[in-house]
């Protein structure tokens, strides 16, 4: 998509501190974060949303959220627990029409949220 922020991010047209890159899956520290730990985990392939999937992004979807456990493990959070996210739509709180996972670790993490 021509005009989505994670599109460039991912082509390097606007600079991220990228924290995990393979060939369908990008993540990135969150600019605004809300906890300690606070990535953005993305596939590179453009989907706008999670009803906008196709039953063929169904297996990179998984990649995504495998992405997300993995790193969790790696960084040694996983054990204290974290939290992966998505908001679906403006009125979930989506501002970036590119299907993302916010993953959050570091702080107690209250239920529900917002």
């Amino acid at each position: 998509m021509q005009d989505c922020l994670f599109c460039k991010i991912v082509k390097k047209e606007i600079p991220a501190d990228i924290v995990y890159e393979n060939e369908r899956v990008l993540v990135f520290k969150d600019i605004n974060p809300i906890a300690p730990v606070h990535l953005l985990v993305i596939p590179k392939k453009h989907i706008s949303t999670l009803t906008d999937m196709d039953k063929e992004d169904t297996l990179l979807m998984g990649q995504v959220q495998l992405t997300a456990a993995r790193l969790a493990v790696e960084m040694g959070f996983a054990e204290g627990g974290f939290r992966l996210v998505n908001n679906c739509g403006r009125g979930a709180g989506q501002l970036v029409m590119h299907i993302h996972y916010h993953l959050l670790a570091g702080r107690p993490l209250s239920w529900p949220p917002g």
